[in-house]
């Protein structure tokens, strides 16, 4: 970090080779995607190459500090990705809305759109370890034991943290929560030995 602290490039290149592997590994894990994987580990480097005085050797080692920043924009690009796909099928859902057809039942189509608005709401309430969790879980379709890995907290923290979560969400929603909470999240969340995705 001294030599990239002091422009040398090469610098770069010696930390790209040693953390490009366990940096795309993480990323890849988080993201369940190759492109997006790379592009995150192009962002870290990047971000280590213009702010290098942001990596503080007082606080802990640089390998700790530099994975913890590829988690951190792995999780940001799922949410990104999360909002992407969310306001592609509001799109879809207005057009399939505004379509003349009668294929559909309207009433159940709009009840689904308000429930799933009020689970974003809601999930967008809580504390933030408790929402990313959650969205690891049922977005991202990560076991229990892979969200402990991947927010590097102890598996009963992440447990405690998902059920107060839920606890949390079906107070806010009240009784939409029993029979739609589950479907809004896209269904139950993996447990530990199950398919992950």
């Amino acid at each position: 970090m001294s030599r990239v602290r002091a422009g040398d490039r090469g610098a770069v290149d010696d930390l790209y080779d040693r953390f490009r592997r366990p940096a795309f590994t993480l990323a890849r894990r988080v993201l369940g995607d190759d492109t997006l994987a790379e592009d995150v580990v192009q962002d870290v480097f990047l971000t280590v190459w213009r702010d290098p005085f942001a990596y503080d050797g007082s606080r802990g080692s640089f390998s700790s500090w530099f994975m913890a920043m590829v988690h951190h924009k792995a999780v940001d690009a799922v949410r990104r990705e999360e909002s992407h796909r969310r306001r592609q099928t509001r799109a879809g859902d207005d057009l399939v809305l505004s379509a003349p057809t009668r294929e559909h039942d309207v009433e159940d189509e709009a009840w689904s759109r308000v429930v799933s608005e009020r689970v974003r709401t809601a999930l967008s309430a809580l504390p933030d370890a408790q929402r990313e969790a959650l969205t690891l879980a049922y977005y991202g379709g990560y076991t229990q034991r892979e969200v402990a890995a991947l927010t590097r907290a102890p598996l009963g923290t992440v447990k405690t943290r998902m059920l107060a979560g839920m606890r949390r969400l079906k107070e806010e929603l009240g009784t939409v929560a029993g029979a739609s909470i589950g479907g809004a999240l896209s269904g139950p969340a993996p447990v530990d030995g199950g398919a992950a995705r």
